[in-house]
């Protein structure tokens, strides 16, 4: 079952063998009992060929010949097969796509769990950061988890969920504009980088209820969509018209969470002693109730 196409990067003798050589070890790791297999006698540790050939519903000669590094290139549907045949977890996946196939495989991007993988490691480090407002969203940009800094300057801890959506909340808030010292460029910015998230995280299936539900209830959304700008979130300044503390300026920089492609880090920075003064003022006021994941 090698794959035929004409994209597929060299396949040399080297990759095969470094194949073969994981796939044997990652069979030998399984228990057989645990898969409701009988263990009987079996002389070495792990599965069977033939077991995770069937596992896998490939050709049992195909797949032995895979561990010994001479069955040619699979394709990114059987790779899928056994990597599910030998329950690998998703770093495990990954692993077998670089050796197999050159590449990573297609993300698939899941916005439940992703508000549901924010870990208390990710958030300690949210909340170590005490005057600089800092946030994860997904790849549709909902808010999933924030600090007392962003809670006090954005306000999210008090919004309903829907709100917690920066998209809608720029485009549908009656509020956001005044906000902003330049609403539509900041409004364009969001926008292009948005549609590069939405691609880059495989969620574009999953934003088109969005997208359809800001085209309905915002003509310059729909405007903006239409044309097709994308920009990396990156690093930059951001200008607040803050209603309570006035103006207050920050600089900006996005992260990527390791492992997780679903999840993006922003961690906004006071630019100078009275722009942290007058956040360490918002922060005061904020009860702690309003405080970490939605």
């Amino acid at each position: 079952m090698p794959s035929t196409s004409a994209s597929q990067p060299t396949y040399s003798a080297s990759s095969a063998h470094t194949l073969g050589a994981y796939l044997k070890d990652r069979r030998t790791k399984l228990d057989p009992a645990a898969l409701g297999l009988p263990a009987g006698r079996r002389r070495t540790p792990g599965l069977r060929r033939e077991e995770v050939a069937q596992r896998a519903n490939v050709s049992a000669t195909w797949y032995t010949w895979l561990e010994q590094g001479r069955g040619g290139a699979p394709s990114a549907e059987v790779l899928d097969r056994i990597a599910q045949a030998l329950m690998l977890t998703d770093v495990e996946r990954e692993h077998l796509y670089l050796l197999g196939l050159g590449h990573p495989p297609e993300v698939r991007y899941d916005g439940a769990q992703a508000a549901a993988r924010v870990s208390p490691r990710l958030q300690r480090v949210l909340d170590s950061l005490e005057l600089s407002p800092a946030l994860v969203k997904t790849a549709t940009w909902d808010i999933v988890a924030w600090n007392r800094a962003a809670a006090a300057v954005f306000e999210y801890g008090a919004a309903a969920p829907v709100e917690r959506n920066i998209l809608r909340r720029l485009f549908c808030n009656p509020d956001a504009r005044a906000w902003q010292r330049d609403w539509e460029s900041v409004a364009r910015f969001v926008v292009a980088a948005f549609r590069a998230d939405v691609l880059r995280a495989g969620a574009s299936a999953e934003v088109e209820a969005l997208v359809d539900d800001l085209n309905r209830r915002s003509p310059e959304f729909e405007t903006m969509w239409r044309d097709h700008d994308v920009r990396t979130h990156g690093e930059g300044s951001k200008h607040l018209l803050h209603p309570v503390a006035g103006p207050i300026e920050l600089e900006f920089s996005s992260f990527a969470v390791d492992g997780r492609p679903e999840l993006g880090m922003v961690i906004y920075t006071p630019v100078t002693p009275a722009d942290a003064h007058r956040i360490s003022a918002l922060i005061d006021a904020v009860p702690q109730t309003l405080v970490h994941t939605s």
